[in-house]
């Protein structure tokens, strides 16, 4: 497989790294990364696979897949600039591009050209995103390809395009929503006496085990949770008054207030 990525800023960075992990079911030949300014990205060089360049005409003309991780305000002006250098026979676009739809690449490369779009979340950083996939007919049979690449960077989901927005909000959005849960267990941890740094710690493994716990059983959350509410125990004590503070109903309403947003954008 000979991968271009076009635009590697922060996104496309975590991608290529991903890319050049030991994974062995990717097996890139090359990998022509694309960037304007290239100081950043000279230590990549090291690795033979690895070719810099801000020419993107060239990343394409060497490459089968084609990773768009471009800013949304430049993709339509990237877009114009390869569209000739495309081959539909040979070429196969991803798009990262946040909020982007197929029939917006279609518009400008043609319908005859195979597009998939991903979202992953930033904990790509860390190979850990979950990353949402959606495909045009013709690239159905290709979405092996992205998943390939995305699984090397945590776990993957096939959707349809008309749930993208959706998983935006509850994937890319719903890092800051943990992260801000995380937050409160910390500062909840601080007022019974933990100092703010062992609160964290305290904090964010327990979440980690959580999630831990769920990935490995496949039980329902609160399968999980009668494990350790015992009769007039504190863990149900601490539960119910959550929920009489409104913890469920304000999530779910922070979830569809950002869903609303994001279509209004």
């Amino acid at each position: 497989m000979k991968i271009g990525i076009i635009g590697v800023g922060n996104l496309g960075y975590s991608i290529a790294l991903g890319i050049m992990s030991e994974k062995k079911e990717i097996r890139c030949k090359s990998l022509y990364l694309t960037k304007r300014h290239l100081n950043s990205l000279k230590h990549l060089e090291k690795a033979s696979m690895v070719k810099i360049t801000n020419d993107n005409k060239r990343a394409v003309r060497y490459s089968d897949v084609i990773i768009l991780a471009v800013q949304p305000a430049q993709l339509k002006e990237v877009l114009e600039e390869i569209k000739d250098t495309i081959n539909p026979k040979k070429h196969t676009i991803i798009s990262v591009v946040s909020g982007r739809k197929i029939k917006e690449i279609e518009s400008v490369l043609g319908a005859d050209v195979k597009v998939i779009r991903c979202m992953p979340n930033t904990a790509i950083s860390v190979g850990q995103s979950m990353t949402c996939i959606s495909a045009n007919g013709l690239a159905k049979k290709d979405v092996t390809v992205a998943k390939t690449i995305f699984n090397a960077l945590g776990e993957t989901l096939c959707i349809e395009e008309d749930l993208m927005q959706a998983a935006t909000v509850v994937c890319a959005s719903g890092i800051a929503f943990w992260m801000r849960l995380i937050r409160a267990t910390t500062q909840g941890a601080v007022q019974l006496g933990f100092h703010s740094d062992e609160a964290q710690q305290l904090s964010m493994q327990t979440c980690l085990g959580a999630a831990s716990l769920l990935i490995d059983s496949r039980n329902h959350p609160e399968q999980e949770i009668d494990k350790v509410t015992t009769p007039s125990g504190c863990t149900i004590e601490g539960l119910n008054e959550m929920e009489h503070q409104g913890l469920s109903s304000s999530l779910i309403q922070g979830i569809v207030a950002s869903f609303k947003k994001l279509n209004q954008i």
